[in-house]
């Protein structure tokens, strides 16, 4: 297991706090924290899941796509500043517009490990447990994902901008 005080200073990875954004500093030590935690969140899922190495595999994948990459490089979010309405912004816009090929198998994948990984992080007290039954709320809306997905995929000549200005939450 990694030290995380040789990877972060003094850090704690369950400390909600450390995980606060304002400088592009803070941007870097919040990503090198939030590996830590990722690894264990995978950890965790080995342990006290039944899912299949694979499978927690994926799951973690999903979490750190969504942190790592939406909520800590694209938000500039503190990790447990979630919402639902940053997980259908997420799922319902800039997945699609951000991967080359997006899919209901893959963002599917990537909402099971976000709703797992946010109820790892109640477990931890890194957030409101009542905070845990919105978020799975939120992932679960796969047909609404599913719908602008396919949408997406229907665009034609300036489709673009009806299409993108349909979500809500972007």
């Amino acid at each position: 297991m990694l030290d995380t005080t040789q990877k972060t200073g003094q850090l704690h990875p369950f400390d909600p706090q450390q995980y606060a954004i304002e400088t592009f500093d803070d941007e870097l030590r919040v990503d090198e924290l939030c590996k830590v935690l990722l690894k264990q969140y995978h950890q965790f899922l080995l342990k006290n899941n039944d899912l299949s190495p694979l499978q927690a595999g994926s799951h973690a994948s999903g979490a750190d796509y969504f942190l790592r990459d939406y909520m800590i490089d694209n938000r500039r979010k503190n990790i447990t500043e979630i919402s639902a309405e940053l997980i259908h912004g997420f799922a319902g816009n800039w997945y699609i517009i951000n991967t080359l090929e997006p899919n209901m198998k893959e963002l599917e994948s990537i909402l099971l490990g976000i709703d797992f990984f946010y109820l790892f992080c109640a477990e931890k007290k890194m957030l409101n447990p009542t905070l845990v039954d919105k978020i799975h709320q939120a992932c679960s809306r796969t047909e609404y994902y599913r719908k602008r997905i396919e949408s997406f995929h229907e665009i034609s000549g300036d489709g673009y901008i009806v299409w993108n200005s349909s979500c809500p939450f972007k």
